[in-house]
């Protein structure tokens, strides 16, 4: 038969370590309400929700915790902590937890994206000159098919645009008639716009694999071309 668990035996170090890196997180302050499980899109995945998180940090279930792959399926999509009357933040909680992991242990889809973007500057691994390659061949059909588009401007690194507009990456490769879209659109209401080559992907999993040394060179490549390079006073993440 096993003991029951002794409380004041605990000692919740993940709290303190979140509280020290999100001092806002306002953990004690949860009313056990459930009104963060209430709109959750993973609830009771794992037999897990906010709520139950939440009890568990606080009562310092650090084991149990750094455990449960629920870190994972949580979407960080903030209607938790929008909901929560007292704005216990969830998901800093969850990606504090994420960090937690040894980074050979989290997801490797994630992972393996991640680690992509940062070698390739997209997560599909897509060279440069290919992306160009087919945005090129894309608006070329276009032009030449549809006479409401023939002057229709699409262009890869074209200095002094007033837009800056990033591209998940998965469209190029796969379902490259989806971009389009956009360019009709942006057409249509004459926008300034162009597509950087460097770190172009709209995608960041390395946030959602919380590396942040990763997730900061991405955007700190992006921004440095965009302000160096294009010069674009507005960047749009299609994302």
């Amino acid at each position: 038969m096993s003991l029951p668990i002794e409380i004041n035996d605990m000692e919740p170090e993940f709290k303190a370590l979140v509280l020290d890196r999100v001092p806002t997180a306002n953990l004690d302050l949860c009313l056990t309400c459930g009104t963060c499980t209430a709109g959750c899109p993973a609830s009771e995945l794992f037999e897990m929700d906010p709520r139950k998180l939440v009890r568990m940090v606080v009562l310092g279930l650090d084991e149990e915790i750094a455990k449960t792959p629920w870190a994972w399926v949580c979407t960080m999509c903030t209607r938790c902590v929008n909901a929560c009357p007292m704005k216990v933040d969830i998901p800093k909680l969850v990606y504090n937890m994420r960090a937690g992991w040894p980074r050979e242990k989290r997801p490797k889809g994630i992972l393996g994206s991640c680690d992509m973007h940062i070698r390739a500057g997209n997560a599909m691994g897509v060279p440069t000159e290919d992306f160009i390659w087919t945005v090129e061949d894309v608006a070329e059909e276009i032009q030449m098919t549809d006479p409401r588009f023939k002057d229709m401007q699409v262009s890869v690194d074209r200095p002094g645009a007033y837009y800056a507009i990033n591209q998940n990456s998965r469209e190029p490769v796969t379902e490259p008639d989806e971009l389009a879209p956009l360019w009709k659109i942006l057409h249509a209401v004459g926008a300034d716009w162009t597509y950087p080559s460097v770190m172009w992907g709209g995608e960041n999993y390395c946030l959602f694999l919380a590396d942040d040394e990763g997730w900061r060179y991405i955007l700190e490549e992006f921004v440095y071309h965009i302000d160096n390079t294009l010069k674009c006073p507005v960047v749009v993440n299609t994302e």
